[in-house]
């Protein structure tokens, strides 16, 4: 019996499964300093303890992003390793700060399983939960992914498609952010004048910068978050698939889009909720990434007067700027060039 892992295959997975994912890991200030050097963040919170303190933070926390790709990661092992692609994402909620020095885990239930119609592959549907070491959660949120079958032969389960919430409602917000004094709040530090009230439903703004996707830094953020999934690393085996090279982990993907809102949403300091996703076209090294937004929805936090919430659509483009905000083909079907199309709730000091 062979002492490796060759990771789970669709046939592997039941409905109610729980899977203690393993490695935990404590983020440190090493872990903020290279994510800051991967993606050049200026959000005010994230990047100065002195501005943090002011406005009610014991600290700076850890950007959210970086708390969700190390929490994620940790169930690449078990659940994707043998995934042919991430799909989309639903229901996120981010429940704690995180602090240079907490200890992350995560653990997953599975609550949905469908073969596909090539008996090939199926999606598997997860809700993974991060903990801090003294059970505090963290963050929760549901994902799918095609996996691929060890066995084509197998008989496949019976399909459970779980419904998901198309976006969380606003009393689920904020729980991750204390109460801050907005008098405290420089506009001038924070890079941006522009508060939540400044902010109109159905406005879009063209984050107008570009990031070109790099083949070592795609792989060394991948790596940051233990994400071992081997289609962001064998070139040997990638070369003989179906695009011919590794494919980008599109965490790397949102973590870019995101950081380039900051001309724009330079107040949005913190993401609450990850109401959905999906990658709509897959992205690789020499691809540059641009990216516009539209607020959908504007909401206050019940109970709270210091911060209101923007639901964000968040779209990046491959090689191609967003001046004119590509979305939709007359057709119907998304634009080729459209890689990300993300769903968050974002806070922004009122």
């Amino acid at each position: 019996m062979s002492k490796t892992n060759s990771g789970n295959f669709f046939e592997d997975f039941r409905i109610g499964q729980v899977i203690r994912h393993a490695t935990p890991r404590t983020v440190n200030h090493g872990d903020v300093a290279l994510y800051q050097a991967l993606y050049g963040n200026r959000f005010a919170v994230q990047s100065s303890a002195a501005f943090a303190r002011a406005i009610g933070y014991p600290d700076a926390p850890l950007d959210d992003l970086l708390t969700f790709h190390v929490v994620f990661g940790k169930t690449v092992p078990d659940v994707s390793l043998n995934a042919i692609a991430n799909l989309g994402y639903a229901g996120g909620r981010f429940l704690a700060p995180v602090y240079p020095g907490d200890t992350l885990s995560t653990v997953s239930e599975v609550i949905g399983l469908k073969e596909n119609s090539n008996r090939k592959t199926g999606v598997v549907y997860v809700r993974s939960t991060g903990y801090k070491s003294d059970g505090t959660e963290v963050l929760d949120y549901a994902r799918w992914v095609m996996v691929r079958k060890r066995d084509e032969s197998a008989p496949a389960p019976e399909p459970v498609v779980p419904r998901l919430p198309d976006h969380l409602p606003p009393e689920a917000l904020g729980n991750a952010v204390p109460l801050i004094d907005p008098s405290k709040w420089d506009d001038d530090l924070s890079g941006s004048p522009y508060r939540w009230d400044d902010y109109a439903i159905g406005e879009r703004i063209d984050h107008v910068d570009g990031t070109t996707i790099e083949e070592a830094e795609h792989q060394m953020a991948t790596r940051l978050y233990q994400n071992t999934a081997k289609v962001h690393f064998n070139q040997y085996t990638e070369g003989k698939g179906r695009f011919g090279r590794r494919l980008v982990y599109g965490g790397h993907i949102i973590s870019i889009a995101r950081s380039l809102t900051f001309n724009g949403l330079g107040n949005a300091f913190h993401v609450a909720a990850i109401n959905g996703g999906r990658h709509a076209n897959p992205s690789f090294a020499g691809d540059t990434l641009h990216a516009w937004s539209e607020v959908l929805d504007k909401q206050a936090i019940p109970g709270r007067t210091d911060v209101g919430a923007l639901r964000i659509r968040l779209v990046a483009t491959k090689d191609r700027p967003c001046a004119d905000f590509p979305d939709k083909l007359e057709s119907g079907e998304t634009d080729p060039s459209v890689a990300l199309d993300l769903d968050l709730w974002v806070l922004l000091p009122r």
